[in-house]
């Protein structure tokens, strides 16, 4: 998507005009936001650019929106975990601008500008998504041994809304659910929000799932959701051995629950897609596939969407009417038709691996003696694990003003999961000032 003058992405203005939105907001007014459309207006960004910016809002809890009403500042206290009672809000790292080169969203601009100048019944105002639901249907077809046409794709605008419809649709809102370990930030938070009871996968010393411990957990616990990576499992950036992954579809063979597959982060996977998947081993009636369009396409396609053979899915969908820009929803799928997408993917995984290459490097050479990690497999941070409990407040005021993110490891486990953990992410193109900022976390590691 473009920049401003200040080189930032255009839905992070959008975010700080909304902030000041509902820093203004009065009670008495319920506190009412703009809606999509005359936000785009009055900014003069895209639809998406808003939506991106209003899903960040809501992840963090601080607006709700309302079927068919729109958006509402959240007057209670956002649920969002901290480190403490006064602790900063720390932002999840799917939400964090992270500019790659490769990304497509100057095509996916182009698409819908030629698409705008379309006239009379252009198809992509008719709005109903028909096109890209047929084209991940069938990406995902020839991606699987299972066959998907367009009624079994659901589109929605974030993850936690999506989440929320699919477990009120399938009546697990409350029910009890397990969850790969760490887990996906998005993911538990969304579980969390349903009022579901999350449990843990069991670990084994190695570091893998114990798939021992798992299958009596299975058996002693009224489990009805198991939630997992597809290949990539976030944010470790570790990809699963296509062995674990039979052992894990023997085991969920014998269970009735449901599998949630995560397929968000796959097409981050540094060596290219791999030969297997989860899915491939689970029979299709069971299977939920969570995927992303902003892996691919940038904060532009903020979108997440769902395969599923579920009918009562289809239905709740359509009843909760998510707002998804018909000529975005179009470029979008001509960005996967004309094979642009699959084009792009090698040059971004290249991107992706070789500054993971080089913030390795760095972070071994100023950090190797306070931490450690494994170089992951993909993704865009570094999952690693502080030699000894360090403040966490010291550390975010450390990197305060920089680029370089540090995650809590809290944020991606039940309490207490990962106390002495962290998520390091560079969320800059160019690396100026990295060795600094790398300079000042060290010294808060030795206690200086």
């Amino acid at each position: 998507m473009g920049r401003s003058v200040r080189g930032e992405f255009a839905y992070q203005g959008v975010y700080r005009y909304l902030d000041a939105l509902i820093a203004q907001a009065d009670y008495a007014e319920r506190g009412r936001l703009p809606s999509l459309r005359d936000l785009a207006r009055r900014l003069r960004v895209s639809l998406a650019t808003v939506q991106c910016a209003y899903s960040l809002l809501e992840r963090q809890g601080r607006v709700r929106s309302v079927p068919k009403s729109g958006y509402f500042v959240n007057f209670a206290e956002p649920q969002i975990a901290s480190t403490g009672a006064h602790a900063p809000l720390v932002p999840p790292v799917s939400v964090l601008a992270m500019p790659s080169p490769h990304t497509l969203e100057r095509t996916l601009l182009a698409h819908e500008r030629r698409l705008s100048r379309q006239g009379g019944q252009a198809t992509w105002r008719l709005g109903s998504g028909a096109l890209l639901r047929s084209v991940l249907a069938a990406r995902y077809t020839r991606a699987s041994g299972h066959c998907w046409n367009a009624r079994h794709v659901h589109l929605a605008t974030d993850v936690q809304a999506l989440l929320e419809t699919l477990l009120l649709a399938l009546r697990l809102q409350g029910a009890t659910a397990v969850v790969a370990t760490p887990c996906c930030w998005r993911l538990l938070h969304g579980l969390q929000q349903a009022g579901m009871r999350v449990l843990e996968a069991p670990l084994a010393a190695h570091g893998g799932m114990d798939m021992g411990a798992f299958t009596r957990l299975l058996e002693h616990e009224p489990v009805q959701l198991v939630v997992m990576p597809s290949c990539l499992s976030m944010p470790l950036g570790r990809l699963t051995p296509v062995q674990d992954q039979q052992q894990l579809a023997r085991v969920l063979a014998e269970h009735p629950a449901l599998l949630l597959e995560n397929d968000m982060d796959s097409d981050h996977c540094f060596a290219g897609p791999p030969a297997s998947r989860l899915r491939d081993d689970i029979d299709a009636s069971r299977l939920l596939i969570l995927g992303s369009l902003e892996a691919t396409l940038g904060a532009e396609a903020p979108y997440t969407y769902l395969l599923c053979r579920q009918p009562c899915v289809d239905e709740a969908i359509t009843r909760r009417g998510f707002l998804l820009p018909p000529l975005r929803q179009q470029a979008v799928a001509h960005t996967f038709t004309k094979g642009e997408v699959d084009d792009s993917l090698p040059a971004l995984r290249f991107d992706l691996q070789t500054r993971m290459d080089y913030l390795c490097s760095r972070i071994e050479l100023r950090l190797g003696t306070h931490l450690a990690f494994a170089k992951p497999d993909g993704g865009r941070g570094i999952w690693a694990r502080l030699n000894q409990p360090i403040d966490m407040d010291a550390i975010l005021a450390a990197v305060a003003g920089s680029p370089l993110s540090v995650i809590p490891g809290e944020l991606f486990g039940l309490k207490g999961s990962f106390p002495q953990h962290v998520l390091l992410v560079w969320c800059a193109e160019s690396w100026e000032g990295l060795d600094q900022v790398l300079r000042r976390l060290g010294r808060v590691l030795v206690g200086r």
